[in-house]
């Protein structure tokens, strides 16, 4: 409790397509949220700072924010552009502060960004397929690909902050599709985004019977990122959500497929068939159990230890 009555704290997802803002409890319940469609900077960020200006008048003022935000992002709070969207494939965005997205008596209040598969990942880690786990990988398959990282609890930085959609993968022989990412083409996200998959097959996955090449294809290119996250950070989960994998038949077929790129390599139990013949990647490979709201609750999350780590000192 604070002196102004219960903690309350601000959570905004900003994703390519859509942004979700919401003014919550100290559980993470959203009192009022609301979603956004994202246009251009300055509109969409107006209408979530006077969203949370008017959820604020209503409910009371929040002691913190947490963002969730699509990348690439400045995250050192010590550079000039913390909190900044670096060069990103969303049109007109690049360079955008983030920070003016909060009304003005939220900006002297503690304040945590990340990006939002980082959130995500973490909201799974803490509350969803990953509880209980120390490493948890999230990957988000929609308008791009990206892939959160949390490892001993903690959402991975660094130089920047893990980038593996823009990895490559090996090409299908009958793939004719040159790419659609403007910095490397064909790269995951170039490739295997909801984009792309339009752009190949003249529309989405849910518009195609389930045993259209589509999915096979689409199964084969997500695959091959599970087998080089699984090599490269070893997480003791993998998650696969976004509006793409709204599509479950690609799990069984992305399973099967990362099975197939890692080529026997890794010898884990948590990779290999139980005692009763069962594939223990049913339980590795999964769709995320907070559903479509990992990335929220991941934005929530940062916030409350924003408020944790300001009154530790």
């Amino acid at each position: 409790m604070s002196a102004d009555g219960p903690v309350r704290i601000a959570a905004i997802e900003a994703g390519g397509t859509k942004m979700i803002a919401a003014l919550c409890d100290a559980d993470g319940r959203p009192l009022e949220q609301v979603r956004i469609a994202t246009r251009d900077p300055q509109a969409t960020l107006a209408e979530v700072r006077d969203f949370l200006d008017a959820a604020q008048r209503r409910h009371g003022s929040a002691h913190a924010c947490g963002v969730a935000s699509f990348g690439p992002l400045t995250l050192d709070p010590r550079a000039a552009d913390f909190a900044h969207l670096r060069r990103t494939p969303k049109a007109g965005w690049s360079g955008t502060d983030l920070r003016t997205m909060l009304p003005e008596g939220l900006r002297g209040a503690p304040f945590a960004i990340d990006t939002d598969v980082n959130a995500a990942a973490l909201a799974e880690q803490r509350h969803g397929a990953g509880r209980g786990l120390a490493s948890v990988a999230y990957v988000t398959v929609g308008t791009g690909i990206g892939v959160g990282l949390v490892l001993d609890g903690r959402p991975v930085h660094g130089l920047l902050h893990p980038e593996a959609g823009h990895l490559w993968p090996r090409r299908a022989e009958d793939d004719a599709l040159p790419g659609l990412c403007p910095f490397h083409g064909d790269c995951f996200e170039g490739l295997a985004s909801g984009p792309a998959i339009e752009a190949r097959w003249g529309s989405a996955l849910d518009a195609l019977p389930p045993d259209h090449r589509a999915f096979d294809l689409q199964a084969d290119y997500l695959g091959q990122l599970a087998a080089q996250v699984i090599l490269l950070a070893a997480p003791e989960r993998l998650v696969f959500g976004g509006g793409v994998m709204a599509q479950q038949a690609l799990f069984p077929r992305i399973r099967a497929r990362t099975r197939h790129w890692l080529g026997g390599y890794i010898d884990s139990p948590m990779l290999s068939h139980d005692a009763h013949g069962r594939d223990r990647l049913d339980d590795f490979i999964v769709p995320p159990a907070l559903g479509t709201a990992s990335g929220l609750r991941g934005a929530f999350e940062l916030g409350r230890d924003a408020l944790r780590a300001d009154a530790a000192g």
